[in-house]
């Protein structure tokens, strides 16, 4: 078991237990370093100077200005702010999005579409959640021809199934047809090294608890050249883009945890994607009815795996959390069921576990969950058979 809690933890995409360097990183900013970046005293501008140079190293670690990050409070927010400024400052008036997107993006679109008549399109999406790129071509071009300018919001990986989208192809489009491009990355940014400058992305969200840093903090990268209206109104932080006083600490800690696992990055990404390949190989051995929902191109570190619904795997979710363990059935914001599962078609005839890695799992966690799948899937089919 994991000697920290005393627990498996199996639901990293979910959020990320808090490095200790990262934590070492903060405590002078939750004790004595406690002034207001905005006061013009000595505590103020110690701490201004941490938040500065917190942005300075993101903006290096992902190959851009330090101008273009905006401290948030997640990837929700961002999410939020990045929509909301295409269509206020961007000059547009078509949404492309998907429908197996966070509802952090499909709400907000929702709402734009309901209270202010904004267009909104779906792309077509094939059973593994990857985007039919000939069907999006198609829309881009029948929108622009229209006289519509388009924000295009798609995910750079899905946070229940792993799937990754093609986002340099995605954003050459968008240039060619005069689209803003707006990608969630909070299940990549802090995973995988980027350039978000060659990526080509206008706008893309982050958050800090996704890669061991705390939670209530992120970032909304804008490309320089771009010039969005606050979210939120107040006081003139962030350069006047997003009023409220900074969450110090957080910035701090979520530098410390993006350098930290980038300097990581090669070690954890292979003892990671080593574990999901274990478990996966293992689960399609022992369990030939149950299906891998990640496909080829996908996360290295989600791994989601659907069992044929029935009465021994209906309560498997609720039995693997009483006996310790960990994983979910798809994102922790979503209550009801998983729309990305019933968008591509799983959720009436399977039950979906994602289990999600990080670089503090181990083999020996690994086995014992397999185990307990074995244990408590043996034990119901064993029940059936009897009643």
């Amino acid at each position: 078991m994991n000697k920290v809690n005393e627990h498996i933890y199996l639901d990293n995409a979910a959020t990320t237990r808090l490095d200790e360097d990262v934590l070492q990183a903060m405590m002078p900013y939750l004790t004595s370093h406690y002034g207001n970046p905005s006061s013009i005293h000595h505590l103020g501008r110690e701490t201004r100077i941490a938040v500065e140079e917190a942005r300075k190293k993101i903006a290096s670690l992902l190959s851009v200005k330090p101008n273009s990050l905006l401290f948030t409070s997640g990837g929700t927010e961002s999410n939020n702010m990045a929509i909301r400024t295409a269509l206020k400052d961007f000059g547009c008036d078509h949404i492309i999005t998907s429908k197996i997107e966070h509802h952090a993006v499909l709400h907000t679109v929702e709402y734009y579409e309901a209270e202010l008549g904004i267009g909104v399109s779906y792309v077509k999406l094939y059973e593994d959640g990857s985007i039919d790129q000939n069907s999006f071509r198609r829309l881009l071009e029948m929108k622009s021809a229209q006289g519509k300018k388009c924000l295009v919001s798609l995910m750079h990986a899905n946070n229940e199934t792993g799937q990754f989208t093609e986002i340099r192809w995605i954003s050459s489009l968008c240039k060619k047809y005069g689209a803003i491009f707006h990608s969630d990355c909070v299940q990549t940014i802090g995973h995988y090294p980027l350039n978000l400058s060659s990526e080509g992305m206008h706008m893309a969200s982050a958050s800090a608890h996704k890669f061991h840093g705390p939670k209530g903090v992120g970032f909304l990268y804008v490309h320089e050249d771009l010039h969005p209206s606050p979210l939120i109104y107040g006081g003139g932080q962030e350069r006047g883009y997003r009023a409220g006083t900074e969450n110090v600490a957080g910035i701090v800690g979520m530098a410390e945890a993006l350098h930290l696992s980038y300097k990581n990055y090669a070690a954890d990404q292979q003892h990671i994607a080593g574990l999901k390949q274990y478990m996966a190989t293992f689960l399609k051995t022992h369990f030939p009815d149950c299906s891998i929902n990640t496909g080829r191109f996908s996360l290295y570190s989600l791994l989601s795996v659907a069992f044929p619904k029935n009465e021994a795997t209906e309560m498997l979710l609720m039995e693997l959390d009483q006996k310790g363990i960990c994983a979910s059935g798809g994102s922790a914001c979503s209550g009801g069921g998983s729309h990305v599962m019933k968008e591509l078609g799983r959720t009436d005839q399977y039950v979906t576990i994602r289990f999600s890695l990080s670089k503090y799992n181990t083999k020996e966690e690994v086995d014992q969950t397999i185990e307990t799948l074995q244990q408590i899937l043996l034990q119901e089919k064993n029940l059936l058979k009897t009643n």
